[in-house]
């Protein structure tokens, strides 16, 4: 993952789920939090954050500290990403396919979540397997960061654009 200087970012945060976890001691259950929370500037940048606490505001704000640690760029063409790509982190897989203008945003919870905050506007995605938020918001940033443009394939190639595209 790439260092990106956060505090230059105009960043949007959004929480995808708040887990509550319980811990047994013997006077009762002792319940803390642990929020999962995705920001992005709209505009190719993304990251995600775990937070833990006893109080959920806390839980919010360590999840959204952690995220601003954990930025990506992500190649984008014009509204939507450039090609096909399968996100895998363990057994969160998320399909993500390029979408024609006007399409908008058909994805589910937290793939929708991180495709929002990024400034993707035209997508089509399926979460396949796991359903678990944290793996699929995982999967999900993986397979948009490992997305290249033509720009990068023919700088890599030592080619043209218009070689590469044909």
């Amino acid at each position: 993952m790439a260092n990106i200087d956060a505090s230059k970012l105009e960043l949007t945060e959004r929480v995808v789920c708040i887990n509550r976890v319980s811990k047994t001691v013997k006077g009762g259950r002792i319940f803390k939090f642990a929020a999962l929370v995705v920001v992005g500037d709209g505009n190719g940048t993304v990251g995600f954050g775990l937070g833990k606490s006893g109080e959920v505001p806390d839980a919010i704000r360590k999840g959204i500290d952690d995220a601003k640690k954990n930025l990506v760029k992500i190649s984008l063409k014009g509204t939507t990403i450039p090609h096909e790509v399968i996100g895998e982190f363990g057994a969160g897989r998320v399909l993500m396919k390029p979408a024609a203008p006007g399409t908008g945003v058909i994805a589910g919870g937290p793939v929708r979540a991180v495709v929002e905050v990024a400034g993707i506007k035209d997508i089509r995605t399926k979460s396949l397997r796991s359903n678990n938020a944290c793996n699929v918001v995982r999967a999900t940033i993986q397979g948009l960061a490992s997305c290249t443009s033509a720009k990068e394939v023919a700088a890599k190639r030592g080619k043209t654009v218009k070689e590469i595209l044909g």
